[in-house]
């Protein structure tokens, strides 16, 4: 027996159930069963469903609408997928409820898309697909445009942007000339006119000389712009209603209104590029002929709605299944791209080393060995060097300073005898948010006013990590007159997107550092030791990775560009920033995840919740038939899951060979669905290949 199966001996027999009668109104004469894929959560129930088409429904339920339909005594959503002329189902077919909107959401392609996605992370294709279609918006769907659209001009071929790549211009042609070319390109900062979105939209406007659409995916909006900014200098406007060609912005920040008429843009083909976030991923364009994916190492590229699947990834299927091209671009390299590279999958853009040496600023490491000739002061957080160069180059204009932790001082401790501060009601770590404040537990948000050691009784608080805050009031006491401004998330002015061109402080924590239109004159990375500390898997590519963003802001060595990197960092990973090798660094970390095992040179199940339900869920795996030895890793607790638990939860790590990869996604799949069907207690949460593995 299979040993899935339920057995059911010694269970009363459950009484029968009339089969449901078929519909006295009239059915299509053409097609007249749908295949419809129900929004359903339970993972037994990912599969499709037949229905009966109504004859008033026979024109406009057409695969890809949106339909409402009857399941298990209620209505529920759906999408159909396809019509066919014959049902596989024996009984008696329900017929669909309702047609919500006859317009077509789900293209084919987008359908086999999130198939795909759903069987590589585990997932289920109803929740894929509430990924890839943005809710309706009945206001925006009925717009009708009354006349037919005015075409816009084809761009003009350029493709100067890669010029001083190897292998970049004809990646461009080959994209021109209907090919799909896979590449991994590694950016070189420059001039305003020569930075990476121009180099994007070069490619973009290439497919779409060529007669195909282009999909660009970024990490925020900030980027979306730039994009947006640079495809209209290569004569690839800004898509508006009325017209038929050019841009749309496809962002969730715009609205649901704006979100979803883009959307119909992409999907009735009146957009040759959509450029977006995340969920651009899954854009219906028409012909795909280029997909890019910039900085791919970003965390806002990894979905965190199940089933959890990576963006470079997505594009990496849709470049497969559509015969589209791919491009994988950064200023850094992940070791992910390094692993397409290696098997050959993508080939390798890049400068060479004179080209990088001039393109670049140049970089040094402020170790405490460079620095012990200042005795008691390299201890400083800001060492006399990188306050002389601040100093000398504000004259030049603006000087970037990146921190790696947000707030005013995000931790505290006991000023007597160092002890962490935690706080009294759930011993989570304490922090100040200003100068004259009191200290707040970042776990429950109290306030500790009265806070004393539980050590030695003191009262005095002392910093033990400096936020973005504290670093520009210390630096606007150090630079008096200088103005300072602070960029980040959590700043009072949150993220500013570009500074001017004259002297001015700018202090910015990873990923929000603002656009200098010149550049910068200097950079100053503060607490390098920070950003390379712990044992997540990728610390030291997402260090470099996070180094260079803000390196490629500032001007070239021969315009007096200076990079500082203060403290001790991992040695690889500064070695890596002063060459400017972000390859070579992943070239190594790829080596060194094959001998021990680890993603991406094997794939990995993370199976977390409670002990019960992952114990249940991964002896279901280990029963399954695999055609590779399964490695089981667990379960073991998982530090600070649930604060307060009688018993937290655990995780156990699954590992197979990559030839095995699709064959430990349908059984951890399987075994999700068993559990659904038996609606076992406790919780779980499946993910593949996690990036949070430490």
């Amino acid at each position: 027996m299979d040993p899935e199966q339920l057995t059911l001996e010694g269970v009363p027999a459950p009484r029968a159930r009339r089969r449901p009668r078929a519909a006295t109104a009239a059915v299509a004469q053409t097609l007249p069963v749908a295949r419809v894929c129900v929004d359903l959560p339970p993972a037994h129930l990912d599969r499709t469903f037949e229905y009966l088409v109504p004859a008033t429904m026979s024109d406009d339920a057409v695969p890809g609408t949106r339909v409402k339909v009857r399941f298990g005594g209620q209505d529920a959503d759906g999408y159909v997928l396809e019509r066919v002329a014959t049902a596989e189902h024996d009984g008696a077919l329900v017929p669909l409820r309702r047609l919500v909107s006859p317009e077509p959401v789900l293209t084919p392609q987008v359908a086999r898309l999130a198939r795909a996605v759903a069987d590589r992370w585990a997932g289920t294709l109803a929740d894929v697909l509430r990924l890839a279609v943005p809710p309706r918006h009945a206001r925006v769907e009925a717009e009708a445009q009354a006349t037919e659209p005015a075409l816009v001009p084809p761009p003009s071929p350029d493709a100067t942007a890669w010029a001083d790549y190897r292998g970049g211009s004809a990646f461009v042609q080959h994209v021109r000339g209907g090919g799909a070319p896979r590449a991994v390109w590694t950016a070189l900062p420059g001039e305003v006119d020569e930075r990476w979105p121009a180099a994007v939209a070069q490619a973009a406007a290439a497919a779409v000389l060529g007669g195909r659409g282009a999909l660009v995916v970024l990490p925020d909006g900030r980027d979306v712009d730039r994009v947006l900014d640079a495809l209209a200098a290569a004569d690839v406007p800004r898509w508006s209603p009325g017209v038929r060609g050019g841009a749309v912005r496809l962002t969730a920040e715009e609205g649901p209104a704006a979100r979803y008429r883009a959307f119909l843009a992409a999907v009735r083909g009146h957009a040759d590029v959509v450029v977006g976030t995340r969920a651009a991923a899954f854009a219906p364009v028409h012909d795909l002929g280029l997909a890019v994916c910039w900085d791919d190492g970003d965390p806002l590229h990894a979905e965190p709605r199940a089933p959890y699947p990576h963006v470079r990834e997505v594009l990496a299927l849709r470049s497969d299944l559509e015969g589209a091209a791919l491009l994988v671009g950064g200023h850094a390299r992940t070791v992910e791209a390094q692993a397409l590279v290696a098997s050959g999958w993508a080939r390798d853009v890049s400068a060479d080393r004179a080209r990088v040496r001039a393109r670049t600023p140049r970089v040094q490491a402020l170790t405490s060995t460079e620095l012990a000739r200042e005795g008691a002061a390299a201890a400083a957080r800001l060492p006399t060097p990188a306050w002389r160069t601040i100093r000398d180059r504000l004259a030049d204009g603006p000087v970037l300073v990146q921190v790696p932790r947000a707030g005013y001082l995000p931790a505290v401790a006991c000023g007597r005898c160092r002890a962490s501060a935690r706080c009294t009601a759930c011993h989570g770590p304490l922090g100040l948010h200003r100068a004259d404040g009191s200290p707040t537990c970042a776990w429950c948000g109290r306030m500790a006013t009265d806070w004393r050691c539980d050590e030695c009784g003191a009262s005095a608080l002392r910093s033990v990590r400096v936020g973005s805050e504290r670093t520009a009031e210390e630096l606007g006491r150090a630079f008096p007159g200088v103005p300072v401004v602070v960029s980040g998330a959590r700043a009072a002015s949150g993220v500013v997107a570009q500074v001017p061109d004259r002297p001015a402080l700018v202090v910015a924590t990873p990923g929000a550092e603002p656009v200098a239109p010149a550049g910068y004159a200097a950079a100053v990375l503060l607490d390098a030791a920070v950003s390379t500390a712990g044992s997540a898997l990728g610390v030291l590519p997402d260090a470099v990775r996070r180094w260079l963003t803000a390196a490629a802001l500032v001007r070239p060595v021969g315009e007096g560009g200076v990079v500082l990197l203060v403290g001790d960092a991992e040695p690889r990973a500064s070695q890596a920033l002063v060459r400017w090798d972000p390859a070579g660094l992943a070239e190594r970390e790829l080596d060194e995840r094959a001998v021990l095992g680890l993603p991406p040179s094997v794939r990995m199940a993370s199976v977390t919740g409670t002990r019960e339900a992952v114990t249940a869920v991964v002896q279901r795996v280990r029963a399954a038939p695999l055609p590779a030895p399964l490695d089981v890793l667990g379960p073991v607790p998982v530090a600070g899951a649930e604060r307060g638990a009688f018993e937290p939860d655990v995780r156990t790590l699954l590992r197979v060979p990559r030839s095995a990869g699709a064959a430990l996604a349908t059984a951890v799949a399987a075994s999700l669905g068993v559990r659904s069907a038996r609606r076992e207690g406790g919780t779980v949460r499946v993910q593949l290949d996690p990036s949070d593995l430490g």
